[in-house]
């Protein structure tokens, strides 16, 4: 073995040196928050490429956004293996199969994918019914259509899966009134020849399964296959898996049941914590437990929060490789405006003592809490930068132009880093700030509207965990006792996860 080879599992703590090192047949990782996922898994690629265990043009590296797969590219590039390696999302590796394909299985041309999937349903919602239109049905219409999609439900299936689960169709409508709307949009969409985001994998899945050559033009290109975040992989997404393996076992797979937080769009950690059964004997079982990023102060935070689920038994208990660092601070502010000119003073007197704007965050459960937040770090003559929750389909794939932002800031570059980020929680998954503040702490908030105990309350508890996780040296949770300061308003509760 070379000393280049050698080299690439330097540095590795024991656990990921057997996760990287263990590069044939079926592989399982849970990896913590911080626990140093990505360093694992890339070296992993980069030693098996380099060991000749593996061709490097063909191996697929799948991740959930475009952000992601080019940190990875941009990872594996520095350990010489990125020309060939395909690191990709889900939909962007289907669609090169499907522009691949199509020539030889369909007489006609490929579809367009829609630009504006939104227009179509409004489109099929006035074509259906006589329901007044607006802004918020449109997009509700469209999530549920798109859960369908992703969670396998076809529209004939719909009316009975909200009978056995009791759930409620979109923007008031009966499901039966949904089913017309769902089926005028697929009409719209063929009418135009267009598809949408998800008809990307349902006709990949479609190819595979109905035609063996294609099946094997497409295996031929993938004989190892690494996924990252598996946690969130939908239905849909599984069966494409499924089809791109056939008999094939050369996979690993990387999640942290503790971090689902997309439930609401089909995510489920059932396949991750499952892997075993479905995938099993495996040549690897891996708990990457220790967390690189946090102090200890944090991580023990992080672990009450954990601890306090009926689901804990899931859940990795971390332990973190830092030195002690400063307890993690608990404020209650008066009212709303009082939260957001505390928390602003407190990054001014950071940055007053030489901490770089851009190492401090502000993470928020909803979009609607920032706009407070902007005025009082504006007063403070801080500069910001926002990041809201956007949908899938722009996280997911991307053009040329997209994928070149993503590439530089993979590389730290062509990014503005200077300012506060302000950001939801969903939004900072995978980021990390050295100073961290939780704001607006209370029931209602968090978790957000008070949900029953139940796998609502629990997403809302991982998302929790999501948001201290990403803090580094401190963290800083608070919340308001009141909107305004009025002291006849109904005073709010301190959050159940921080109690």
């Amino acid at each position: 073995m070379s000393a280049t080879t050698q080299e690439l599992l330097d540095g590795l703590d024991d656990a990921q040196r057997t996760a990287a090192s263990t590069v044939r047949g079926p592989v399982r990782i849970i990896a913590g928050a911080g626990a140093g996922k990505t360093r694992t898994i890339t070296r992993r690629i980069a030693y098996a490429c380099a060991t000749k265990a593996w061709d490097p043009r063909r191996t697929l590296a799948v991740t959930f956004s475009v952000k992601a797969a080019a940190e990875m590219r941009s990872r594996l590039s520095k350990l010489d293996v990125a020309a060939d390696v395909k690191a990709s999302t889900f939909h962007a590796a289907a669609l090169h199969q499907l522009r691949q394909v199509w020539p030889d299985v369909c007489g006609g041309p490929m579809p367009f994918i829609s630009r504006n999937p939104l227009e179509l349903v409004e489109r099929s919602l006035k074509r259906v019914t006589t329901y007044q239109v607006d802004d918020n049905t449109v997009r509700d219409l469209q999530a549920e259509i798109n859960w369908c999609k992703i969670s396998l439900i076809a529209p004939e299936d719909y009316e009975r899966v909200c009978a056995a689960t009791h759930r409620q169709s979109p923007a008031g409508l009966e499901p039966d009134q949904f089913v017309d709307v769902y089926k005028a949009y697929e009409a719209e969409k063929t009418n135009r020849n267009e598809i949408d985001f998800d008809d990307i994998l349902l006709i990949a899945c479609h190819l595979i399964d109905s035609d063996a050559e294609v099946a094997e033009n497409i295996r031929s290109g993938i004989k190892w296959i690494t996924v990252d975040e598996y946690q969130d992989v939908s239905p849909l997404q599984h069966r494409l898996l499924t089809r791109w393996l056939g008999i094939n076992r050369n996979i690993c797979v990387v999640g942290d049941p503790a971090q689902t937080i997309y439930s609401f769009a089909g995510a489920s950690s059932y396949s991750l914590l499952n892997f075993a059964s479905e995938f099993g004997p495996l040549a690897a079982d891996v708990r990457l437990n220790t967390d690189y990023r946090s102090t200890p102060q944090i991580v023990n935070y992080a672990n009450r929060m954990l601890a306090a689920s009926p689901q804990r038994t899931d859940y990795l208990k971390l332990s973190s490789g830092r030195e002690e660092g400063r307890r993690v601070s608990e404020t209650v502010y008066n009212s709303d405006i009082e939260e957001a000119q505390g928390v602003a003073a407190r990054i001014r007197r950071l940055v007053d003592n030489g901490v770089s704007a851009g190492d401090c965050a502000i993470l928020t459960r909803v979009n609607a809490q920032q706009r407070i937040f902007c005025r009082a770090l504006t007063e403070q003559h801080l500069r910001y930068r926002i990041k809201r929750d956007s949908g899938w389909q722009n996280s997911a794939i991307a053009d040329d132009n997209q994928n070149r932002l993503a590439m530089l800031e993979a590389l730290g570059v062509g990014a503005d880093l200077s300012g506060v980020t302000i950001s939801t929680i969903h939004a900072s998954k995978g980021l990390e700030f050295k100073h961290v503040f939780l704001i607006g702490c209370s029931e209602g908030l968090m978790p957000y509207g008070s949900p029953p105990a139940g796998e609502l309350l629990e997403e809302e508890r991982r998302l929790m965990y999501v948001a201290v996780t990403r803090a580094e040296d401190t963290l800083d949770v608070s919340y308001a006792r009141t909107r305004e300061g009025d002291a006849g308003e109904r005073g709010r509760r301190e959050s159940r996860f921080f109690r």
